[in-house]
């Protein structure tokens, strides 16, 4: 077991789910990992296997079939995981909000639908805000949702989803102006938006009438998990597919995932900063130079310390936000600011393991390189760092507000 990171007052439960994925990380994923990822290839058995652990489940409550974990349970698998791959964390990630969003948002026949198999991991979630012409700017979504009698007809361009391809279930956010006037539309674009469950067949192309996946979009890291557009045309969603039976909640359900998926994804940024230590740390140990282990100069000495220590800062950043979330109350504050301590510290720390490698840090043959394609990407997702500070800013001038 490392030593950095480690979490204390966990249930012995909590430390044998932990355990085991550990050890599947360490057999099954790092040993394939870069490989995988430099042929950008899906990395089907890795998924059969978490699929075996239940790990596609493990926060859907048992009465559906998981194993009705909690947010810090599957945090620290996530950190886990992506320890050893991040794109397979990306892979639960989206596959996790969704089911949150179902069960905490969906009617009793969606949950009995839905979640049951995708606690199975037979149904693979994915779900979809951005679109082509903005980005953190939601309220700016131009797709739509047109009322036909038991239906709606759904037109527009999304952008970004992760397992876009190989999902078979896509939770998409659209304009609905139903019982809106214009006006009231233009002024509270927030209230305006409904959350749709659309099933497809995995794969690309047409993948249902009116619904096509192009391909997967080529990307600088995060390879082997699919990332792509959806592009809808007049396609046909019955009303008992609206998330929660009701429109215009569409943009408050999205962002109860979003936030639970910030605190997935600042497990992911302590995760990969690990990995990144890790081979710093054994690297500086093997590598000789002036007659000794670099790791015996005071400059890297100095390197590692800083590391080890924004690990640990990040690591404990991210357990509050969760257990913050598992407590029931609000914590978008914590949530933010361990998104943004984590992929920024994450960054830093990737980099300064790529310093200590020297010139075979940038050789393919070593597993820092993919880790340096793979950190920006912990910049941008779920939120980039400066939407974090905004959330983090109005949070605090809210508790902090004069009175008077």
């Amino acid at each position: 077991m490392a030593r950095l990171a480690q979490t204390a007052g966990l249930t012995d439960v909590q430390q044998e789910i932990l355990s085991t994925v550990r050890d599947f990380v360490d057999k099954e994923i790092i040993p394939v990992a870069t490989e995988l990822e430099h042929r950008d290839e899906y990395p089907q058995q890795i998924v059969d296997g978490l699929k075996e652990l239940g790990l596609f489940g493990l926060m859907i409550p048992e009465e559906y079939g998981g194993l009705g974990e909690s947010l810090l349970t599957y945090a620290l698998c996530v950190e886990e995981i992506a320890r050893g791959w991040m794109s397979v964390s990306g892979i639960i990630n989206t596959h996790f909000i969704v089911a949150y969003m179902l069960k905490q948002h969906g009617t009793q026949e969606q949950k009995e639908h839905f979640l049951p198999r995708m606690a199975a991991g037979d149904v693979r979630g994915a779900f979809s805000m951005s679109e082509p012409g903005l980005g953190s700017d939601v309220s700016a979504i131009t797709s739509k949702a047109v009322k036909d009698g038991d239906e709606y007809v759904l037109n527009g361009q999304k952008m970004w989803l992760t397992n876009g391809g190989t999902s078979s279930l896509v939770a998409v956010l659209v304009r609905s102006d139903e019982g809106h006037s214009p006006e009231e539309a233009a002024a509270k674009p927030h209230k305006s938006m409904t959350t749709f469950l659309v099933e497809k067949e995995p794969g690309f192309g047409e993948v249902r009438p009116g619904l096509t996946i192009p391909g997967k979009i080529d990307k600088m890291g995060y390879k082997g998990v699919d990332t792509t557009e959806l592009i809808m045309d007049d396609l046909r969603v019955p009303a008992d597919r609206v998330l929660g039976g009701v429109t215009g909640r569409g943009f408050y359900q999205m962002m109860d995932g979003v936030e639970v998926g910030r605190v997935n994804v600042a497990a992911r940024g302590c995760g990969v900063a690990q990995r990144a230590f890790e081979l710093g740390v054994r690297y500086a140990q093997q590598r000789h130079t002036f007659g000794k282990p670099i790791a015996q100069h005071q400059a890297v000495q100095f390197k590692l310390a800083e590391m080890a220590t924004k690990v640990e800062a990040a690591h404990a950043m991210m357990v509050n936000a969760a257990r913050k979330k598992d407590s029931g109350e609000r914590n978008d504050l914590e949530a933010g600011m361990a998104k943004y301590l984590a992929s920024e510290y994450c960054k830093e720390v990737v980099e300064d393991s790529f310093r200590i490698h020297g010139g075979y840090g940038f050789s393919k043959e070593y597993e820092i390189e993919r880790l340096y394609r793979e950190a920006p990407m912990l910049l941008i997702g779920e939120g980039t760092a400066e939407i974090q500070k905004m959330i983090i800013g109005r949070r605090l001038l809210e508790e902090y507000r004069l009175q008077g």
